[in-house]
């Protein structure tokens, strides 16, 4: 007998069949991509610059290592890491041609050009060989994955052993109070922020929704641990509105 049910995921709150997933995240990307960094700023208030700081901090890069960025969009992440490196290679791979066509277009890409490649790609299947990578960082991004913990275990596949896996991401706010304010504020501003400034309310609709509906941090933890990673850790930026995980490929 053979199982015709079909694997769903979800789409902001709504579910989806899984094989929809990519080709409506890449619509939302490719639609908000021009404006993307200036959202950011508006969206977190410009705080989203001092969380990126912060992933840099704790990753401490060193020269000569080679990054792969997923989910990297417009190179806000490589182009930290380079500068913090002093020397190495980024490679910024994303789902989304519009987002990396913006990044190739900022003023850094082209002082850092000799240093840099866009690659066109999927978390779930990367387009790279095993243990090609110091480091493996994605940034906002892993909540649109159709299957984070595939996407995890790619993660792991590539990284050399030693490497270093950091991920950025909104995630759970602990207190009830804050949470129920931070709610307020991105259900009810953010989508009207998006009609102003990209002329888009339903993507950034669903930017807010997939927050939602992403794991909490100790689950994400244990999503990390399972594909591999050891000494996995993590800490939650302005009361756990946006966290940072790390973990090794041993």
């Amino acid at each position: 007998m053979t199982d015709n049910t079909e694997r769903t995921t979800h789409f902001g709150f709504e579910d989806i069949p899984e094989a929809d997933k990519a080709g409506r995240v890449r619509g939302v990307f490719t639609s908000v991509a021009s404006r993307y960094d200036l959202m950011n700023d508006a969206m977190s208030l410009g705080i989203h610059r001092l969380w990126k700081d912060a992933m840099m901090d704790w990753l401490a890069p060193r020269r000569g290592q080679r990054l792969l960025d997923v989910a990297g969009g417009t190179g806000d992440i490589s182009f930290r890491f380079l500068r913090r490196a002093g020397s190495g290679h980024a490679t910024v791979l994303d789902l989304t041609a519009g987002m990396l066509e913006a990044g190739r277009h900022r003023a850094e890409a082209e002082a850092m050009s000799g240093m840099l490649d866009w690659v066109v790609g999927d978390a779930m299947a990367l387009p790279f060989p095993d243990n090609s990578f110091d480091v493996y960082t994605i940034s906002f991004g892993i909540r649109n994955v159709t299957r984070p913990e595939v996407a995890l275990a790619e993660a792991f596949r590539v990284l050399r052993p030693g490497g270093r896996l950091m991920v950025l991401e909104f995630s759970q706010v602990p207190n009830p109070a804050l949470a129920w304010a931070y709610d307020r504020y991105s259900f009810n501003l953010i989508p009207a922020m998006g009609q102003a400034l990209a002329g888009d309310r339903d993507s950034y609709q669903y930017l807010v929704e997939s927050i939602r509906r992403f794991p909490d941090q100790e689950t994400f933890l244990g999503m990390i641990e399972r594909v591999g990673f050891e000494q996995a850790r993590y800490r939650n930026l302005s009361m756990g509105i946006a966290c940072l995980h790390s973990a090794w490929k041993i």
